[in-house]
């Protein structure tokens, strides 16, 4: 009875004591973004401890005592909005808001009326919801640290880096055949006749609002994946109108430290230099002159960029992006030494204990978008990007050359330049028929245009009385012009429909069909004028740097030197034929996804069918006139599942299957030469299939912090890989090197705000850490390459690691903002830290060791600030370490270091102003 009584008094006083508070509820939009709600922002009753933040449909709910309030809302990079509120006691007020952007903005990359996947919260609130295993960087995010372009954008995910000095990045330890590259989920071409993907540094993230990584496959994605596809997602204005203009300026030490940073004359220091073979090549010497011309290392950036949305009608939006901008960049690598063509004691035919290279970059970019949204149920759209491209550089390398210059007094020096130039234009649409049904499509147009005019190369000896040009071999001293043309017609397609309508008025259930297709053309050509001279000439002295007093009109008249192509010279009939080779690839799939949710636990099973057909042939010097055909037809089952442990954690699984095929240039018989290496195409290269699995598990403590442990494995049939080949001059060949192959690692990411220094997140430090850890063997097999191909091998090692496998990869950042004058003034400070493990360069053979990429860590230190309402300024400080970036031979003798040079540290100040 006493224990009655007393629940009884209990529930009576706390039924009084609830009555004294009332309650504050309602639920928060995105302003900029039609409306759509807005999760994880927060609410405060300000000088109270009273605060929380809204769910994932924008929803809020606060307990306060009786009394009058200001009411905070705030969202990072949305303007606050304050409110008055009275509370009384047991009434329930509702109280609604939409935030927007409006003049607020967090830094100077983040635009104004920014939209939720710009921002690190929105994209962790999108990667805890997906079914899908991905990663996605914003470019809140990527402004944050620092980052310019998509290249090393993506190495601040986990389990990815960049190779040193060019664009192509690692996913998992897997090299550029194994990864894609989208925008806005629509293939786009390569602009490297090598490479199979394009140079991720030319895309700026000036153009992205967010980068989406998947390194789990999905049926709605080309089968050709093992490591991963990275879908730059273009910018999509929606907002008020804004003007905004940037500018900037850049140096690197190293180059600023060159007393005399000369480069080729006749190069436009914009980028658009065109050149072409000279008229009468091999009877005339019209080439360009061999001068050179100083400049100042100091680079610069301009860029302008706005947009407006209308309204059309009751429901319609008209909304408009551009973006322009220029920019340059000066480098140089010094301290550096090289050698060539070692063998397995170590001894190397060419050992250049000076090895240095000068280079000037350019990249124009423009893009505009278009989208109207018809109404509610109907979107549209069209993005046309150009980028323009150039580098120019100046190789050089100094020691000994084995035949040419024994005693240590050689000297290479190779002139280039690289002008590409790629045009993607795309047209997306967006349907809803009723509840249930979606339609999405896309097509798309890209055309890219490479060429590399005019390369220069001059192979000298030093004599007492000064420098003589080799005459060893015809190719020692050459002019080179090459072209690649590539265009591709590509589409998309896929219908969704919901199905099994449960209670609470969802569906448990999505069918997904759809059809992907390419078609994919590639055109290449190259020819080489050898300039050779003629007996009687040879122990000519000439000046290194004013080459024109010996390759000029005269002397060519007067029989000093010849000119000649692989073919022949003049009185060969075909002699000015370029050595060439073409593409000709189509893919056309079908794949079928259903997606269930069994309460907590989620499946996706999908079905993906491909016809693949890809041509080569080719007409070069080394294989005649030839073609190539492969085909295949591959189905590629995949299952991916969710589990929601709680509404904070899950707990995810990949299964699939895929393949990897060769690129065009891999499977033709065309030779490229460069300073240090040769490398020779393969026909008999034919794809690999591979199998792979993925677990995660992932946690997300608050908004915007995160916890995730993966575990994954690949299984690779038929594995490729770049290989030396027995032959005179040690050619590099693309080979498949084995039955096998495997791959086994783990990730860790954590994302934490470590202090909050006022309850506005005005005042905070948050870190970040990504490292991932990888195991890698394959089996090397002789027999089985000189059975296969024309080429024969001879392995140093039975077994080897992934070309391009780190062991271990690391990102660490720390980063403190501070925000005053009422949220009008700001600055973000960032510390990141990169590191890779040593990893594998080429397999070696003939008793060669394996060519390995040591270990380096980049540690990098950014600032931005927004001075005013409209003023911004950034710092960026990269490479201040400035270590040592070296490759060695790993021979049993011990390693033999074949490239060592250092970067140097640059340091970049922008200022932007907006309008």
């Amino acid at each position: 009875m006493k224990l009655k009584l007393f629940i009884l008094t209990l529930f009576i006083s706390t039924l009084a004591f609830s009555q004294t508070k009332g309650t504050i509820t309602g639920v928060l939009t995105d302003k900029d973004s039609n409306n759509e709600t807005l999760p994880f922002a927060n609410v405060l009753l300000k000088g109270t401890q009273i605060n929380g933040t809204t769910d994932i449909d924008g929803k809020y709910a606060l307990n306060a005592p009786a009394g009058n309030y200001i009411i905070q809302y705030s969202f990072i990079g949305y303007e606050s909005i304050e409110v008055p509120v009275t509370v009384k006691s047991g009434e329930t007020i509702t109280l609604s808001k939409a935030l927007g952007s409006s003049s607020y903005k967090l830094d100077d990359v983040v635009i104004t009326t920014t939209v939720n996947k710009q921002k690190e919260t929105a994209l962790l609130m999108d990667q805890k919801n997906a079914v899908e295993i991905k990663q996605s960087i914003g470019s809140q995010e990527l402004s944050r640290k620092g980052v310019s372009d998509v290249a090393t954008a993506v190495t601040k995910t986990s389990g990815i880096t960049k190779q040193e000095g060019s664009g192509n990045i690692f996913v998992r330890g897997l090299g550029d055949r194994y990864n894609s590259t989208t925008m806005n989920g629509l293939p786009i071409p390569s602009n490297d006749p090598e490479k199979k993907n394009l140079n991720l540094e030319i895309f700026s993230t000036d153009i992205v609002e967010y980068i989406s990584i998947d390194k789990v496959y999905s049926g709605n994605i080309y089968g050709d994946f093992a490591g991963g596809n990275v879908d730059i997602i273009s910018k999509d204005y929606k907002g008020k109108g804004f003007l905004k203009i940037d500018i900037g300026s850049k140096v690197n030490t190293n180059a600023i430290a060159e007393d005399n940073f000369k480069l080729q004359k006749g190069f436009d220091g914009f980028g658009f230099t065109k050149k072409s073979i000279p008229n009468n090549p091999l009877t005339q010497f019209n080439y360009s002159s061999l001068q050179m011309k100083d400049y100042t290392p100091i680079a610069s950036s301009f860029g302008i960029s706005g947009g407006k949305s209308f309204d059309v009608g009751s429901e319609g939006k008209l909304s408009f992006f551009a973006t322009a901008s220029f920019n340059n960049d000066f480098s140089a690598k010094s301290n550096g030494t090289a050698k060539a063509s070692v063998n397995g004691n170590g001894i190397a035919n060419k050992n250049f204990d000076n090895y240095s290279e000068l280079k000037y970059e350019t990249n124009t970019t423009g893009m505009a978008n278009i989208g109207y949204k018809i109404n509610n149920n109907n979107k549209v759209s069209f993005n046309s990007l150009y980028i323009n491209t150039s580098t120019q550089s100046k190789e050089e390398y100094s020691g000994y050359i084995v035949d040419i210059a024994n005693d240590g007094n050689g000297l290479i020096r190779r002139f280039n330049y690289e002008k590409n130039s790629l045009w993607i234009n795309q047209i997306l649409g967006e349907s809803k028929i009723g509840d249930r049904s979606k339609l999405n499509w896309g097509v798309s147009y890209n055309i890219i245009d490479g060429s590399m005019p005019d390369r220069v190369q001059n192979i000298f000896r030093k004599e007492a009385t000064g420098y003589q040009l080799s005459s060893i071999s015809a190719p020692d001293n050459h002019r080179y012009f090459q072209k690649l043309k590539e265009d591709e017609l590509a589409g998309n397609a896929s219908y969704d429909y919901k199905f099994n309508k449960n209670e609470d008025g969802d569906y448990n259930g999505k069918i997904t069909v759809g059809y992907n297709g390419r078609i994919k053309s590639r055109g290449f050509q190259a020819t080489q004028f050898n300039i050779k001279a003629t007996s009687g000439n040879t122990n000519t002295i000439v000046d290194p740097n004013n080459l024109d007093l010996f390759y000029n009109q005269d002397n060519f008249n007067n029989g000093n030197f010849s000119i000649a192509t692989f073919r022949g010279n003049s009185q060969v009939y075909n002699a000015l034929d370029p050595q060439t080779y073409g593409g000709d690839q189509t893919i056309h799939a079908a794949f079928a996804n259903t997606e269930y949710k069994f309460n907590k636990l989620t499946a996706v099973l999908g079905l993906r069918g491909e016809q693949i057909s890809q041509k080569v042939s080719w007409y070069t010097q080394l294989g005649g006139t030839g073609n190539d055909k492969l085909e295949k037809t591959a189905f590629l089952p995949s299952l991916i599942m969710k589990y929601e442990l709680n509404d904070k954690q899950n707990l995810r699984l990949g299964l699939s299957k895929t393949y990897t095929l060769p690129q065009f240039k891999e499977r033709a018989l065309f030779v490229y030469e460069e300073v240090l290496q040769v490398k020779v195409g393969n026909p008999f290269l034919y794809e690999s299939d591979d199998y792979n699995l993925d677990l995660k598990w992932e946690m997300f403590p608050k908004s915007d912090e995160l916890i995730s442990v993966t575990a994954f494995g690949k299984y690779i049939l038929n594995p490729m890989n770049e290989v030396t080949i027995s032959s005179s001059s040690n050619d590099i060949s693309y080979i498949n090197t084995g039955d096998y192959g495997y791959v086994a690692g783990a990730e860790v990411e954590y994302r934490k705000q470590l202090f909050d220094f006022d309850s506005n997140n005005a005042k905070k430090l948050s870190a970040g850490i990504n490292a991932s850890y990888l195991y890698s063997n394959q089996e090397l097999n002789a027999e089985k390459v000189n059975s296969e191909t024309n080429y024969q091998v001879d392995f140093t090692n039975s077994k080897s690691k992934f070309t391009g496998a780190s062991d271990l990869l690391l990102n660490a950042d720390l980063t403190l903002f501070n925000e005053w004058n009422n949220r009008n003034s700001n600055l973000t400070t960032t510390v990141a830290y990169t590191y890779f493990s040593d990893r594998v360069n080429a397999i070696g053979t003939s008793n060669k060791g394996d060519l390995v990429d040591k270990a380096f860590g980049s540690l990098d230190f950014i600032a931005k600030s927004k001075l005013t309402e409209k003023l911004g300024l950034g710092l960026v400080a990269k490479n201040l370490l400035n270590p040592a970036i070296n490759r060695v031979q790993a021979n049993a003798t011990g390693d033999v270091n074949v490239l060592s040079y250092k970067k140097g540290a640059t340091i970049s100040l922008s200022l932007n102003y907006q309008f």
